[in-house]
């Protein structure tokens, strides 16, 4: 089993020269210079490869546990995310009005690459405390980020998302829990499940955010509201006070991400779990929606580190490994001289390189449009809004493939358990699951992203890549040219979509799995491209210069034909489709 190690030079290059992070500059106070990320992602890669990274083995062998009602979390998780907490991790890019260091979201994406990369189980600890961190500083009242914020922001008390029941999961509008008005407060019952560290020992307090309905709310999902019930009530001087009516029912027995307790809460089973409304009543859909953008930037983040991890445990073990014969039949040759193994490890490594770009240009995207204002920001705004379902959609699909490879690259020895490498694809097998499915992913992009205004979005990013693309054409950059016919049959994709979603909005969606593939593919290609255009000014030596050349060639003459595969589906019609019915599968 080999030892991770964070990649340092990959992500800077990618998220200084591809991802472009230097653009925030003109709208910070305080620039973020290029030895200040360096020095910050080193002491990352040293805490995500020294720290985080031994456990995860032996997290994923326990796993968690409930004692006497309390979930106990893998041996030496406390004491990791204590020293993640202490250094400062938690809080790199949290508001400095609550206690956080203020810096961009798209540096700790950086960070966060290494710490997922490093243990996925523990990391969704601080993934889930931001998107509910990011709710409350987005939607509570000032008292609210007031008591809460700081400890959260601090990392001191972690934050969980309380949406699905056994009822409702993708369907919202089936949330069955109840919130009662009571003097300054509303009492919460109901149960809730898959939530994801609903509880543990690391922190003083868990800070659960709760989907519920009060007595006069209407049917579906505008009669939701959003609630932040502490499993420890907090005094006014900020005190910790008595346990709150929150119990962890269960902990769920789960496929992977073994070490991150998975449970099933109860709220109000006696008198009445105590809450407070985040945001107005009635509208917790859109505050849901703050933590689930979050979220998803986040899972795709999640399925290039597993991606990478796996990739890593692969190229050891084909260098390490030998079996058969050298090209010039004199010796036996490790398998990473075969054909076919390089063929598998550089579809790792090409697609790992364009998810990385593509989930840091996303990453940077978000600051943009959180510092900028009028016109430019409603269009940073578009981008993220296209960027979303492609981060958390395509990228998951890729992990799915690339776990998998890693398996096949080590042949028998990758089925069994003690080599560690399916651990990696058993994890990665829930990223395409929540956060919202890949196929809500792919509705969400050919709906909300494309249809509502007509592809005017979706068009302006094919333009601003395609001028891209032409200016390293003009360059001389290889491959241009497959790239630019790539963009041209996701151009009449997109009309294909618009026309059928027209015709019938129902129906129409049996495009959007392909459309949202067909994208992935395509601006990882373009992505691709740029790097290509980048690297000769770029900080890599000659050797890492020549490996990404090597990855962008296999890239656009490999994976790229791919996308014209989802652009034939699409172009063919639905007419199979709308055929279909529950009688179509009798037997």
């Amino acid at each position: 089993m080999s030892e991770y190690r964070y990649p340092l030079n990959d992500i800077l290059f990618s998220l200084n020269d591809i991802a472009g992070l230097a653009r925030l500059n003109a709208h910070r106070e305080e620039e973020v210079d290029t030895d200040l990320v360096e020095a910050i992602l080193t002491e990352a890669g040293k805490l995500a490869e020294q720290c985080i990274a031994p456990l995860n083995h032996e997290g994923d062998q326990v796993g968690s546990t409930v004692v006497e009602g309390n979930v106990q979390e893998a041996a030496g998780f406390k004491e990791a995310f204590r020293e993640y907490v202490e250094g400062g991790w938690s809080s790199l890019a949290g508001s400095e009005e609550f206690g956080g260091q203020g810096l961009p979201f798209s540096l700790a994406a950086a960070v966060n690459e290494g710490v997922m990369s490093a243990n996925l189980a523990f990391s969704l600890c601080p993934l889930l405390s931001q998107g509910s961190i990011e709710a409350i500083e987005t939607h509570g009242s000032q008292s609210l980020k007031d008591k809460y914020l700081p400890n959260m922001v601090s990392g001191e008390w972690t934050g969980t998302m309380n949406l699905t029941e056994p009822n409702a999961g993708s369907d919202l509008a089936a949330i069955a829990a109840r919130a009662m008005p009571k003097d300054d407060h509303f009492l919460i019952s109901g149960q809730k499940i898959f939530i994801t560290w609903g509880d543990h020992q690391m922190t003083d307090n868990v800070i659960h955010l709760v989907l519920a309905r009060l007595p006069d709310a209407p049917a579906g999902v505008k009669g939701i509201s959003l609630f932040l019930v502490p499993k420890f009530l907090v005094n006014d001087d900020g005190s910790l006070g008595e346990r709150n009516d929150v119990t962890v029912v269960s902990v769920e027995k789960k496929l992977g991400i073994h070490a991150s307790p998975t449970c099933v809460m109860g709220f109000g089973e006696n008198e009445g779990a105590i809450g407070y409304l985040v945001g107005q009543e009635h509208q917790g859909i859109m505050a849901m929606f703050t933590m689930m953008n979050n979220a998803r930037q986040g899972v795709g983040l999640q399925g290039l580190a597993i991606a990478e991890r796996a990739y890593q445990q692969a190229l050891d073990y084909a260098k390490d490994r030998v079996q058969g014969m050298s090209a010039d039949r004199s010796k036996r040759a490790p398998i990473i001289e075969h054909p076919d193994v390089l063929r598998m490890l550089m579809t790792m490594k090409s697609q790992i390189d364009s998810m990385r770009s593509l989930v840091l240009s996303a990453a940077v995207e978000i600051d943009l449009a959180n510092s900028t204002e009028g016109p430019e920001q409603r269009s940073h705004k578009e981008r993220v809004n296209m960027y979303t379902p492609i981060v958390k959609g395509w990228i998951t699909e890729q992990a799915q493939e690339i776990t998998s490879l890693a398996i096949q690259v080590h042949g028998g020895v990758g089925f069994i358990e003690e080599t560690g490498v399916a651990q990696h694809a058993r994890d990665a097998r829930i990223l395409p699951i929540y956060e919202g499915t890949n196929g809500i992913q792919a509705l969400d992009l050919i709906g909300r992203k494309m249809y509502s205004d007509k592809g005017l979005g979706f068009s302006n990013w094919i333009e601003d890549l395609t001028a891209e693309v032409q200016v390293a054409k003009s360059l001389g950059i290889k491959g241009t040219d497959k790239v630019l016919i790539a963009l041209a049959e996701l151009t009449l994709s997109k009309q294909t979509c618009l026309a059928q979603m027209k015709e019938d909005a129902v129906l129409g969606t049996g495009s959007a799995y392909a459309l949202m593939m067909q994208t992935g593919y395509v601006v990882g290609a373009c992505l691709q491209i740029k790097a290509l255009a980048k690297l000769p000014d770029s900080n890599l030596s000659e050797e890492q210069k020549a490996s990404w050349q090597q990855s962008v060639a296999f890239y656009v003459q490999q994976i790229l034909p791919r996308a014209n595969a989802q652009h034939q589906t699409i172009i063919s019609g639905l007419e199979s489709v709308s055929a279909l019915s529950a009688q179509s599968f009798e037997r």
